[in-house]
């Protein structure tokens, strides 16, 4: 039985943007990936121009330029000029992606109602560097320490004032918007690894209950900031988060060690299919469906094996499919001992005997967990693979650990096929998917 949301609307993707460690379009992005790049540094820049020591990262070649967001219309690239001084890094790579899948797209150079086109963006944590809150500390300090009741009248007036407008999750969606006189729906999905494809399920819901016929989708996240870092190690523990001394991040591999911080961010154009078909628009893949689930205990201690698991499930029942119509899984990935282990075997739960039959890659392997934007990216990267006719091999990953019963892509001769799930998980129990197929 299909979803109680069902609808005669189709929603097809029609545009793809990426800003990651290993390319900042998809061209360099897809190469990148077939050839095995690994885009983890050194670097003691957290992207803000200030030190954070040495840190092995997934940094993006993007320095935040007006020249980085690529070819844009004169009106649009003065307006984004004009916009940088009120975005930080996370809102820069976000918009970056959403104007390379928009401009990829074309579907603005139409005559579409812009009442009618929205945007809506997956983020994390509000990205604030402590850097920000110097002046205020130093106004507020004596000899005896930091003395918090003079905050108000003598620390606050020393923040820039302009700094709240910077920070905020919902920036990315909203300079979008602003940019490219885009009327409809705007959201922000605060769910952080799995807000993306939340944003994606949301989007194609508001299409398909022709609430709007195009929306601009993504996400955009960085783990390199220090506020970023601390909440992980308060939130996810020390055995989670405690900061590699290799170069890489090995997605299921029996050796990998500790997730790998990252940066990035990427977009896709979801468009009403008789739309983009009437304009002659290139199409990406199909929306299917989308699902999610939540599994924790009344300790707050999450179960991510149940809530992938539920996941994949919620995803087929919403597409009215079943684990033989899924020809590939794009995983989460992240490189933990325990992460890789819980996801492996929920989707051998999800699959049953299907499950050694159905490839599972990861673009994590390449550049390490880039937060809210690591699901956007994923979903854009199999995007690609169905554009191209093959998966990508998994980066970092040489000997499959016993414990993670998956067919791990390790070759760059794995056909495609119509159909994948993508899928991303949150550290506190809640797993996303959504499903694309080929357009018929």
């Amino acid at each position: 039985m299909h979803s109680v949301f069902a609808s005669t609307r189709r929603v097809v993707v029609t545009g793809l943007g990426v800003v990651s460690p290993v390319g900042c379009n998809t061209q360099e992005f897809w190469a990148a990936l077939m050839a095995r790049r690994n885009g983890v540094t050194q670097t003691g820049d957290s992207g803000s121009g200030r030190e954070t020591g040495d840190l092995w990262a997934g940094r993006c070649p993007f320095t935040g330029h007006i020249d980085d967001f690529g070819e844009l219309p004169k009106a649009t690239r003065k307006t984004v000029r004009k916009s940088l001084k009120l975005m930080n890094r996370e809102t820069q790579l976000g918009v970056a992606a959403g104007q390379q899948a928009i401009r990829d797209s074309g579907f603005l150079d139409t005559d579409i109602d812009r009442e009618r086109v929205g945007v809506c963006f997956g983020a994390g944590n509000v990205s604030m560097l402590p850097a920000d809150f110097l002046a205020g500390v130093d106004a507020c300090s004596t000899e005896e320490g930091f003395d918090l009741s003079r905050w108000g009248e003598d620390g606050l007036p020393q923040v820039e004032p302009l700094w709240l407008l910077r920070c905020l999750p919902n920036m990315p969606s909203c300079h979008l918007a602003i940019i490219n006189d885009l009327r409809g729906l705007n959201n922000c999905i605060t769910q952080r690894e799995a807000a993306a494809n939340l944003a994606v399920a949301e989007a194609a819901r508001a299409i398909q209950d022709d609430e709007a016929d195009a929306v601009v989708v993504g996400g955009t996240g960085t783990l390199l900031q220090p506020v970023n870092q601390l909440h992980q190690l308060l939130e996810q523990g020390a055995s989670d988060t405690e900061q590699s001394r290799r170069v890489d991040c090995r997605p299921f591999d029996a050796a990998r060690g500790a997730m790998v911080p990252a940066e990035g961010a990427g977009a896709i154009i979801l468009e009403e299919y008789g739309a983009a078909m009437r304009r002659g628009a290139r199409i990406y893949g199909e929306y299917a469906g989308g699902g999610a689930s939540c599994v924790i205990d009344r300790n707050g201690q999450p179960d991510a094996r149940a809530a992938i698991r539920n996941a994949i499930r919620a995803v087929l029942n919403d597409a009215s499919a079943t684990v033989d119509d899924i020809n590939q899984i794009h995983a989460h990935g992240l490189g933990t001992r325990r992460a890789d282990r819980d996801e492996a075997l929920a989707i051998h739960d999800a699959l049953e005997a299907q499950a050694d039959a159905v490839p599972v890659t990861t673009v994590k392997g390449n550049m390490g967990n880039p937060g809210a934007g690591g699901g956007a990216i994923e979903l854009v990267a199999g995007l690609l693979a169905l554009q191209h006719g093959r998966l990508f091999p998994v980066c970092n990953t040489s000997a499959l650990d016993p414990e993670c019963p998956v067919r791990l892509v390790t070759s760059d001769d794995v056909p495609a096929g119509d159909a994948f799930i993508s899928l991303n998980v949150h550290h506190r129990g809640l797993a996303s998917g959504v499903m694309i197929r080929r357009a018929a």
